[in-house]
């Protein structure tokens, strides 16, 4: 059930900067560029970026188009989720098909059915055809070491590629968006957010996300010390058993490579107290596509990806 639009209820003084310092990125990236986007999957971080974007510029529309790049294997109620909100007229959201690209012959499926890495090429795609000079992500440096390594304003050549060495300092909150004809700008609003502190928020500003962040029932399978969806795209495979687990999701992705977690959590609360006891990011334990390499995330990233 969709939750009452903007909850006033106050925060502690650490949510309140966090919140604070992303709305001003929020309007900084608004005042700067001609059109930015919205990267938008229905994940609890890009739903928090859309949450953050309404109470930045309310009681306006969201200056900002969403864009979500969507594998066609992606969790059902996540798509579900990412409809009703698109349902809002505060927004408007724009799908780029990964099947359109397998079909005309840009990218290829791979042989372990997953299609996250796949997404690299139709997101610049859909940057260059829409136009797109300035596009905003959920990424957070806590998240994954390479994404440690970005600015708030990420600088991406003109086939979005990312140089770590081309990085803007950015001192005293001091926000750089001229790029050439062609690049782009990537923006991460929530850079110096944790997983606990979007969770924080989540509860404090009663934030609706998807239903698979919490706890319950599922026929899953055992890879890689991993804990699977059973489905057409990634197994189980020969000696892999289906069975059924207690279990709920840190993050969402690609069904064939994103991991849950066997949990208990029902209740917000409870989410919260089982990430304070986690040793791990929720990327480092349950994302494969991770995991293909030493440098798996950073190569990516200087491909176009996020």
């Amino acid at each position: 059930m969709r939750t009452s639009y903007m909850s006033n209820t106050p925060l502690s003084p650490h949510l309140a900067a966090l919140e604070a310092e992303s709305i001003e990125i929020l309007r900084e990236v608004a005042g700067q560029f001609d059109r930015p986007a919205l990267l938008f999957s229905g994940g609890k971080d890009s739903v928090v970026v859309l949450e953050l974007a309404k109470r930045a510029f309310a009681p306006a529309a969201v200056p900002f188009e969403l864009l979500h790049v969507d594998t066609g294997h992606n969790f059902p109620e996540v798509i579900q989720f990412r409809d009703e909100v698109a349902a809002d007229p505060r927004v408007t959201l724009h799908v780029a098909h990964v099947q359109d690209w397998i079909d005309s012959g840009a990218v290829q499926e791979r042989p372990d059915g997953t299609r996250n890495p796949l997404q690299t090429v139709p997101l610049v795609e859909t940057i260059r055809n829409r136009g797109y000079d300035a596009v905003l992500g959920g990424a957070r440096r806590d998240e994954e070491k390479a994404r440690a390594k970005e600015r708030v304003f990420s600088v991406r050549d003109s086939f979005g590629g990312w140089n770590p060495r081309r990085q803007r300092p950015e001192l005293w909150g001091l926000y750089n968006g001229r790029h050439q004809a062609g690049e782009n700008i990537r923006v991460f609003p929530i850079s110096n957010w944790t997983e606990a502190d979007v969770w924080d928020y989540i509860r404090d500003r009663d934030v609706t996300v998807p239903e698979i962040y919490y706890a319950h029932e599922r026929e899953v399978f055992e890879r890689s010390g991993m804990w699977l969806t059973a489905g057409e795209w990634g197994g189980p495979r020969e000696g892999e058993q289906t069975v059924t687990q207690t279990v709920r999701y840190r993050t969402v992705g690609d069904m064939s490579c994103t991991g849950a977690v066997l949990s208990q959590a029902r209740s917000i609360d409870e989410v919260i107290e089982e990430i304070r006891q986690s040793t791990t990011t929720e990327r480092g334990a349950t994302r494969a596509d991770d995991k293909l390499s030493e440098s798996s995330m950073e190569d990516r990233k200087k491909e176009g990806y996020f």
